[in-house]
C-alpha cells in the first residue's frame, strides 16, 4: 500500500510540472533557421526565396512598405527607381551587391536620408543564406542578380562558425527592450515613438495579458480595431529577439499600463 501511495504521489508531481511546462508561452521562431541551397543554386530559387522572406516572415514590408519610414524598394524612389537600378550608385566605389549586403548586416552603415534609424540587425535573426537571398530579391527588382552558390556556400561555412545569436538587447528594463527592438517605432508610449500602430498608453485597460502575449508571439492573429489597414505589417521576428523572461517582462509592464 506504501509503494502505491509513493507512485501516485509521483505520478501526481510529474503531471503538475508538465502542466506548469506546458503552460509557459513558447517563442518559436517563424522564419526557417535555415534555407537548403546547394553550391549550385540557381538565380531563380535564391530569389523565390528572396521574395518569400520578403514579403512574409522577414519584416521587411513593415518599414519598406509603408510609404512612412523607409524608402519603398519595389517602386521607385524620388525618381531613382526600383533598388535594383539604383542599389549600385549609392556608395562611390560599391557594387550593388556589396552594399545590399552590407546594409543588412551592419544597417547603420547607410541610412537614406529621410529614412528611419535604425533598422532591425537582421543577421541576428536570418541565417547567411537568407540574406543572401534577400540581396539576390532585391538585385532582381530591375537589375542583374550577381549572387551566386559561392556566396550562400560561404556564407553557410560563416554561421557554422560563429557562435549562436542572442536578443535583440540583453537588458530586463521593458523600456530598454522596447527601444532595442524599435517597438516605439509604431507605437507611443509617453509621448515617445509614433502613433502608427496602437498606443502603448493605456493597453492594459484596453486587453488582457494574455491577449498582449499572442499580439507579440504571432501578431498577425487578432487586430486591433481601427488599424486592420497595417494587418501584416509587424515583424513576425520579433520573438526571436526576445528572451522568454524579456517577452514576459514586456507583457508584465503593458498590461501594467492602465491608462
Amino acid at each position: 500500500m506504501t509503494n502505491i501511495k509513493i507512485l501516485g504521489v509521483m505520478i501526481g508531481t510529474i503531471s503538475i510540472y508538465t502542466w506548469i511546462a506546458n503552460a509557459i508561452p513558447q517563442i518559436e521562431s517563424v522564419v526557417p533557421e535555415e534555407l537548403s541551397f546547394s553550391s549550385d543554386v540557381s538565380e531563380a530559387e535564391l530569389v523565390a526565396a528572396g521574395g518569400e522572406l520578403y514579403n512574409g516572415g522577414a519584416g521587411c514590408t513593415t518599414c519598406h512598405g509603408l510609404e512612412t519610414r523607409a524608402p519603398n524598394l519595389l517602386t521607385g524612389y524620388n525618381g531613382e527607381g526600383t533598388i535594383g537600378t539604383r542599389c549600385g550608385t549609392r556608395v562611390p566605389g560599391q557594387d550593388c551587391k556589396a552594399y545590399l549586403h552590407e546594409s543588412m548586416m551592419n544597417p547603420m552603415a547607410y541610412v537614406v536620408e529621410g529614412g528611419f534609424d535604425p533598422m532591425v540587425f537582421q543577421a541576428r535573426v536570418f541565417s547567411g543564406a537568407q540574406i543572401w537571398a534577400l540581396v539576390a530579391f532585391l538585385q532582381d527588382q530591375g537589375g542583374v542578380v550577381t549572387v551566386t552558390g559561392a556566396d550562400v556556400a560561404a556564407a553557410a561555412e560563416a554561421d557554422a562558425a560563429a557562435p549562436a545569436g542572442g536578443p535583440a538587447v540583453a537588458s530586463t528594463d521593458p523600456l530598454e527592450i522596447m527601444r532595442g527592438n524599435l517597438c516605439l517605432a509604431c507605437h507611443m508610449l509617453n509621448g515617445e515613438g509614433a502613433e502608427l500602430a496602437p498606443p502603448f498608453d493605456g493597453m492594459g485597460s484596453r486587453i488582457e495579458a494574455d491577449r498582449i502575449r499572442r499580439g507579440i508571439i504571432d501578431p498577425g492573429a487578432e487586430i486591433a480595431e481601427g488599424f486592420d489597414h497595417l494587418a501584416g505589417s509587424m515583424p513576425l521576428t520579433i520573438p526571436d529577439l526576445l528572451t522568454a523572461r524579456q517577452l514576459e517582462l514586456l507583457v508584465d509592464f503593458l498590461a501594467g499600463q492602465g491608462g
